[in-house]
């Protein structure tokens, strides 16, 4: 092994902070995370000729970068665009509480999806109309 700078920070157990780090994290088992998922473009394709994919990712990382879930592609090169969406999985997920961004929320609108989603949605019961006190002294 080289003895170099190169060696003392590459050497397990050389940085005290990283092997605090580590010991601060409390051990959770068992446990549901919770995070927040947003539907969100993808860019895929070459440069100068994009393609998306719609993907349920952690709202947390990079466009381009970890997802939970390939949900459909856009492909806006070709005339007319081109949508293809899986509407079972993007109604379960908008169920689940996931933000689409406002371009997949336009997105859905055309692909019929979001109306879907509305549909799905159990009706509100209406307000009862609120009874002032004055008014419930009379009745009295």
């Amino acid at each position: 092994m080289r003895r170099g700078a190169g060696a003392l920070l590459t050497s397990p157990g050389s940085c005290r902070a990283h092997s605090t780090a580590i010991r601060l994290i409390p051990k959770l088992k068992d446990e549901e995370y919770h995070v927040a998922v947003k539907l969100r473009l993808m860019r895929m394709g070459k440069t100068k000729q994009p393609t998306y994919r719609v993907v349920a990712a952690d709202s947390r990382n990079a466009r381009d970068g970890r997802f939970i879930e390939i949900l459909g592609t856009y492909e806006p090169r070709h005339e007319p665009s081109k949508i293809s969406v899986d509407n079972d999985k993007i109604v379960g997920w908008l169920q689940k509480g996931a933000q689409p961004t406002e371009t997949v929320a336009k997105l859905l609108k055309i692909s019929g999806a979001w109306a879907t989603f509305e549909a799905s949605k159990p009706a509100k019961a209406p307000k009862a109309a609120k009874v002032s006190k004055s008014a419930a002294k009379a009745a009295k």
